[in-house]
């Protein structure tokens, strides 16, 4: 059973009411790294993290404490798009999470001493990242290929801008962006209506509406590019890729099947029976959407021995020419719906990402699609439509390549 409503500041709530005892919820705020000012650059991580460190009633130790003494998980995390701040506790503690979300979100602090702590994790946490190349490699990509907008942006910011970030610079952050009518207050668990409707309003509903008054800068003027770094690694890391559908398009399903035929998590995907287990070259190779509010991107990643990359591309340019020019039999088409279908009816009976999907599904569309109608979005696409968005995404003038390599090239 699905239960939706909204609160009179702008708050809106979704649940979905199961016999499990664990409760998992979250507040999923429509404020993300492309939201920042230039000078903001890390700004909506940053606040992520300070959003701990003290409420006007309790200090970091006692919200560190609330949830784990009763045997709860308490995080947050924050993507280009949305601030996900959520909790695990038994059915029984449900109140004191939706408290607890509620008080870091809204009556924050952010003491300078905390600040002062905080920004060393970050800069220890950026640095690790750098020494991650087959992560850094998306960031480096997406700046390129989004390059002049905040969503190209990474989440981290740099130690520049993390540097010189207040107090005063996190609450004037807040009032822009922290925005009552983009919050979903998202549950899964045994919790009956009343006591949800009871919960939220109490909690949510008490709060000053604070509505957004400003438009995201969609990303134009995309410009292909072939760039080589040189970094020290012992492998070559390549990316191939395209902007592509937003979440509002319809083809987008057609796209996700396609890419998890070409390059999705099972050992049997297209490239990765080519690259990995036919000729040995790879031990990772991927193909990945990343879809947003207005705009998207598709990758292709690998990693192998420099000596290795160009066969590697040629390999991967192979399969994606054969997508385009040919179709998917009968049977072939059957079978990639039937690995999508059934890796997604297995994905939601992880309740934490379920309750998730949920919060980011209203805020995207105000409205929660369930199973059945997702299967159906997927069971109705045609070989014919996945050979149309592949010779549209991967039209060889319009793809984009950035690689790191450990030699001076020519």
């Amino acid at each position: 059973m699905i239960i939706t409503f909204a609160l009179p500041n702008g708050v809106r709530v979704i649940h979905k009411y199961t016999s499990s005892p664990v409760v998992f919820c979250g507040l999923t705020i429509n404020t993300g790294t492309r939201d920042e000012q230039e000078h903001e650059h890390g700004m909506a991580h940053f606040l992520e993290h300070t959003l701990f460190k003290g409420t006007a009633k309790r200090k970091a130790y006692h919200i560190n404490n609330r949830l784990d003494n009763v045997g709860g998980e308490f995080n947050a995390f924050t993507t280009k798009e949305e601030t996900v701040i959520q909790a695990c506790v038994i059915s029984a503690d449900f109140a004191r999470a939706v408290e607890l979300i509620a008080d870091v979100t809204f009556n924050s602090t952010f003491p300078p001493h905390e600040i002062i702590k905080e920004k060393q994790v970050i800069f220890e946490e950026i640095d690790s990242y750098d020494d991650s190349p087959a992560d850094l490699i998306f960031d480096d990509f997406e700046d390129l290929l989004f390059d002049g907008y905040p969503i190209g942006r990474n989440i981290l910011g740099t130690k520049k801008t993390v540097k010189n970030f207040s107090t005063e610079d996190i609450m004037t952050f807040i009032a822009r962006t922290y925005n009552t009518d983009q919050m979903v207050f998202s549950s899964i668990g045994r919790i009956s209506e009343s006591r949800l409707r009871y919960c939220c309003e109490k909690y949510f509903g008490e709060q000053t509406a604070n509505l957004r008054n400003f438009n995201r800068v969609k990303p134009e003027n995309y410009r292909v590019f072939n760039k080589s770094v040189r970094k020290k690694t012992h492998q070559s890391h390549v990316i191939l890729g395209n902007r592509a559908y937003d979440y509002n398009d319809k083809r987008k399903t057609a796209l996700s099947l396609l890419l998890n035929y070409l390059g999705g998590p099972a050992t049997n995907s297209v490239l990765n029976m080519s690259l990995r287990e036919k000729h040995g070259l790879v031990y990772t190779v991927e193909a990945g959407y990343s879809l947003y509010n207005d705009t998207g991107n598709v990758t292709v990643y690998y990693a192998t021995a420099e000596t290795n990359t160009e066969k590697s591309c040629e390999l991967v340019t192979k399969e994606l020419e054969k997508i385009k020019t040919d179709c998917l039999s009968v049977y072939q088409l059957a079978k990639a719906k039937k690995q999508f279908i059934g890796q997604y009816v297995i994905a939601q009976e992880n309740s934490e990402q379920m309750m998730q999907t949920m919060g980011k599904s209203i805020l995207s569309y105000n409205r929660f699609e369930g199973t059945k109608a997702l299967i159906k979005q997927i069971e109705t696409v045609a070989a014919a439509d996945i050979r149309d968005v592949a010779n549209e995404i991967f039209c060889a003038d319009m793809m984009s390549k950035l690689k790191y390599h450990n030699r001076i090239e020519n």
